[in-house]
């Protein structure tokens, strides 16, 4: 057993959390958030390093876990992003950011000097080559499928959508950076089958990937006291990001075939660059769709399906959060979300990037629009055995117990 998991087995030695984004309420800012709370679980001592300020209130029940917080100054001057050539490449700046985050994180390790590492994938190759040196455990943080996979999807759509070059994230420097992570990384966590089966198609092997699932506040998603009222259009929402790798494109034309009048579209998010927004601004024109960015427990709540139309995705946290709201889900099959939908029961799974097909769910959503309640019903006691909080439990142990064992013994 090396230094590590010997010191971890006597006496629990200190576990530092690397991440790229600020804690949060959603997406990857909440699964962030967990990994610090499960990493904190029976009194562990964490150093949490990377972006804040923190979310407050903290996005799971018990509040903010007890931890050492270390926040970086900023990565990038905005004049660099706002004045040069890079604001035409968020690509490239989302890579310099991260590399110079990576550096920042692997100087705080060298002076912290923690007995394990669990770390967020695009920042974590500084911290990776240290931990190697010294011999420390580590466990990579996956949120998605592999990264090549999402660079690929993005590329096509771009060229699809837009007639032009991808330069988006990931760059291809990215591909490469988080491609050394994979290696370097001891164990790999990823939220679903899904994103499992993608990465090892991809090349990684199998035995370094672990499926652990991700947790959530059931007490703040939770369906309302009354179900919205089933007369005039369905209510549908969409919360996520309006980019070409989610799909919404093709969520927006399947509304447009199923004619004016049966579907009202509420959007929680915003567009990440420029040419989305202009697609969306296209593909809108004639439908009924509110644009909301915020919190989406209220559009949840009134609601009556969520859909998640994305071509490439770990686990869609809005998924999860809209079935706890007590709403169906329509979902793609190429998105981790797959798994928690049971198809006809809590909701529907479709090809991805096939508007016919989500036009077809939606339609069916309609002639059973006196089903959807005890559909969500369904949806929301399977969010509560797929996603409580035992999950982060569950992850607590698994992380310890393979930090304990040490990695080169």
């Amino acid at each position: 057993m090396n230094r590590a998991g010997a010191e971890l087995g006597n006496r629990g030695g200190p576990t530092a959390v690397v991440y790229g984004s600020r804690p949060g309420i959603g997406g990857l800012g909440h699964q962030i958030s967990a990994a610090i709370s499960a990493a904190s679980m029976d009194g562990g001592e964490v150093f949490a390093l990377g972006p804040g300020p923190r979310s407050t209130p903290w996005s799971l029940p018990g509040g903010e876990p007890r931890a050492s917080w270390f926040e970086p100054a900023a990565a990038i001057p905005s004049w660099v992003t706002n004045y040069t050539w890079m604001r035409f490449r968020p690509g490239q700046i989302g890579l310099l950011h991260d590399r110079r985050l990576g550096h920042w994180a692997a100087e705080q390790l060298e002076r912290l000097r923690p007995d394990a590492c669990y770390l967020f994938t695009q920042v974590a190759l500084e911290s990776l080559r240290w931990c190697r040196r010294e011999g420390i455990p580590t466990v990579l943080d996956n949120p998605n499928g592999h990264i090549r996979n999402f660079q690929e999807i993005c590329s096509k759509e771009c060229r699809r959508w837009f007639g032009k070059k991808f330069h988006g994230q990931p760059a291809p420097g990215m591909v490469e950076r988080v491609e050394e992570e994979y290696e370097l990384a001891d164990r790999i966590r990823v939220s679903s089958n899904w994103s499992k089966a993608c990465m090892v198609r991809c090349g990684v092997p199998e035995e370094k990937i672990h499926v652990l699932h991700q947790s959530l506040n059931l007490e703040r998603f939770c369906p309302p006291p009354v179900r919205p009222s089933q007369d005039g259009p369905l209510q549908v929402c969409y919360a996520g990001s309006l980019d070409v790798r989610k799909g919404f494109v093709y969520l927006l034309r399947a509304i447009r075939l199923l004619g004016p009048g049966k579907v009202r579209l509420k959007i929680v998010g915003a567009t990440g660059d420029r040419d989305s927004a202009k697609l969306l601004a296209r593909e809108r024109v004639g439908l009924d769709i509110d644009v909301a960015p915020g919190d989406p427990v209220t559009v949840y709540q009134t609601s009556e399906v969520v859909v998640h139309p994305s071509l490439e995705d770990g686990l869609a946290f809005a998924v999860i959060e809209g079935m706890a709201c007590g709403l169906p889900a329509l979902v793609t099959v190429e998105t981790g979300a797959k798994e928690c939908v049971r198809p006809g029961e809590t909701g529907w799974v479709v090809p991805a990037a096939d508007e016919e097909a989500l036009a077809a769910a939606l339609e069916d959503a309609l002639r059973r629009r006196g089903e959807l309640g005890s559909m969500g019903q369904k949806a929301r006691a399977d969010v509560e055995r797929y996603a409580g909080t035992s999950q982060l439990r569950t992850l607590s142990d698994w992380f310890h117990s393979h930090a304990r064992a040490g990695v080169y013994s």
